[in-house]
């Protein structure tokens, strides 16, 4: 078969074209039986995705049925390329509905004659005022065309041409918010091989979530089906994940700490989807905050990447400038002095010193070497502070004590007491990826005011046994192992709410700078925290000596007896 079509591709009686540096076999092309039996599975993976989404609303397991049903009906599209279609609709979903919910409370103003700024008496005068765009925009709200509204979408979910319906509402949606959605939008729809009715079945599925009049309600509803499907795309992409999505419990335990508050800038030089920035405008959130009351600075260097975070935020109704660049080499915020920096840079990347200024102001530490960019980003976090700024980013366990030119960088940044925390992560929290990480966190001024008076002390906290396991190849922090977690800082900070301090050997221990010298400069907890104390179980001593004298002789009598079996065993043996 694989010759035939090989043939067939030479001969050009099957069309192929190139993307980038792969050839896609254009689907109508392919001989009738491959297409039959593709037309068959697919066709299969839409029935078993009916069944799942066919359950009453109450008995979903909401976000995770609805994933069940879309990956049912992926078939052999790689999960890469499937995510940009199925996170497309969720954000064509969100902001159809965010329109509608605008729309109907325009409706209720202008009906209402005692609403002075926005009554209309003349009901054709409304109807033309409903379709203003600037009545949305004011708002915050994305104005959808009608070729782009949920409903006009989903009443042409059966057509063969569905694809270039959603294509076509994307470029309108684009074109009437260029300033925040230009070139942001996926628009490839047509181009990959799903049929027409497996399109139509997403649009079913994504409608299961259904309109609610409550703005805030729905916001959290999509929000959290889109941070769920990022997440399971991450694990089904195994390590290439990683490069965009930080495990929720991660994100929450770096904000549970650094306590992000009003009025405050906020920086992520390696933005990802930009799951840092939507958890600090939850903690403001739940903190009783005005959640719009921060200013997002964020960088990425992978503009399909850059495309998922502008569309998460849009999502969750966050707003800020998020620019496309690589940061080693063209930061996009030199002047930016951050109140937080919050991050997951790539681990341990090859970068190329030579492509920045000899005297590159974030470099005041010592030039890393071309193959591990870590203590290039953590410069570049340093670099980006205020005065009283902190720093809060994930890293891979080898900057904590390298040696060599990196080790000396390292040694300068503990000199300036600029290590407040570093936690040590338990493996497994990547999706399929066991590389273990540490938490980091840095602060310019441990004299600031905002906590007690920490100078010259680091907080080290050693959690690689704090963690639940959730499968063979992961494991996560709940939301009580992160507070356990985050009011050690906080109580070593001095914060009342969070009680006394006390180190507790195994797990916490409050270091001076002079003792982190006499180590090496090496910021390994489990070099400092020591082995967990053994509760005292009230068996005096010379009871257990007996006992463990009575566990070692039935042992050796049997290890004695298995000896004698195998001897003889061997000697039945004909040579």
């Amino acid at each position: 078969m694989l010759k035939q079509i090989k043939g067939k591709i030479n001969s050009g009686e099957i069309e192929t074209r190139t993307e980038g540096k792969t050839y896609l076999i254009k689907f109508f092309s392919l001989p009738k039986g491959i297409k039959e039996r593709y037309e068959g599975s697919q066709k299969k993976a839409v029935e078993q995705a009916k069944i799942l989404v066919e359950k009453p609303q109450k008995d979903l397991n909401f976000e995770k049925d609805l994933w069940a049903a879309a990956d049912k009906l992926r078939g052999n599209i790689d999960p890469s390329e499937y995510k940009y279609i199925v996170l497309g609709l969720i954000f064509l979903k969100y902001v159809s509905d965010s329109f509608y919910q605008q729309r109907e409370r325009l409706q209720k103003w202008m009906g209402d004659s005692s609403n002075k700024q926005y009554y209309v008496p003349n009901e054709k005068s409304r109807g033309k005022m409903l379709e203003d765009k600037e009545m949305y925009k004011r708002e915050n709200v994305f104005y959808i065309p009608e070729v782009a509204r949920w409903e006009f979408l989903r009443g042409r979910a059966s057509l063969n041409d569905i694809a270039k319906y959603i294509e076509e509402a994307m470029e309108a949606i684009e074109k009437e918010n260029s300033e925040q959605l230009s070139g942001v939008l996926p628009k490839n729809f047509v181009r990959i091989p799903l049929e027409p009715y497996v399109i139509g079945e997403l649009i079913n599925i994504f409608s299961r979530i259904e309109f609610d009049h409550d703005e805030n309600k729905e916001k959290d509803m999509l929000g959290r089906v889109y941070e769920y499907f990022l997440g399971q795309f991450a694990s089904a992409e195994g390590k290439r994940g990683g490069e965009f999505f930080t495990p929720r419990p991660l994100v929450k335990l770096l904000v549970e700490i650094l306590e992000p508050f009003e009025n405050s800038r906020v920086l992520d030089p390696a933005a990802g989807s930009g799951g840092m920035f939507v958890q600090a405008s939850n903690f403001l959130k739940e903190h009783h905050k005005d959640p719009n009351k921060i200013a997002i600075y964020g960088q990425e260097s992978n503009d399909t990447t850059l495309k998922l975070c502008k569309m998460n935020l849009a999502i969750r109704g966050v707003f800020g400038k998020i620019e496309f660049g690589n940061s080693y080499y063209d930061d996009k915020f030199r002047e930016l002095k951050a109140d937080f920096v919050f991050a997951n840079p790539p681990f341990n990347a090859e970068w190329g010193p030579d492509r920045v200024p000899e005297k590159d102001p974030r470099i005041v530490y010592g030039t890393p070497p071309a193959s591990n960019a870590n203590f290039m980003w953590i410069q570049h976090f340093i670099h980006h502070l205020a005065p009283n700024g902190m720093a809060g980013f994930v890293m891979a366990n080898g900057a904590l004590a390298v040696g060599g030119k990196e080790g000396k960088i390292r040694e300068k940044i503990i000199e300036n007491d600029l290590i407040d925390v570093i936690i040590a992560c338990p493996p497994k929290l990547f999706y399929n990826v066991s590389l273990p990480v540490s938490l980091w966190f840095l602060t310019k001024n441990k004299e600031s005011g905002r906590f007690r008076n920490r100078k010259g002390e680091t907080l080290f906290i050693d959690a690689r046994e704090t963690f639940t396991q959730i499968s063979r190849k992961q494991v996560t922090f709940t939301d009580e192992q992160i507070q356990k977690i985050a009011n050690a800082a906080r109580a070593w900070r001095g914060q009342n709410e969070a009680g006394k301090y006390e180190d507790v050997p195994g797990f916490c221990k409050s270091v001076k700078l002079e003792e982190i010298a006499k180590n090496g400069y090496a910021l390994s907890p489990g070099r400092y925290v020591g082995v967990p104390e053994e509760g005292d179980d009230g068996i005096p001593f010379a009871e257990k000596i007996k006992t463990l004298q009575k566990d070692l002789g039935k042992y050796f009598a049997e290890n004695e007896k298995l000896e004698k079996e195998i001897l003889e065993n061997m000697k039945k043996i004909k040579i």
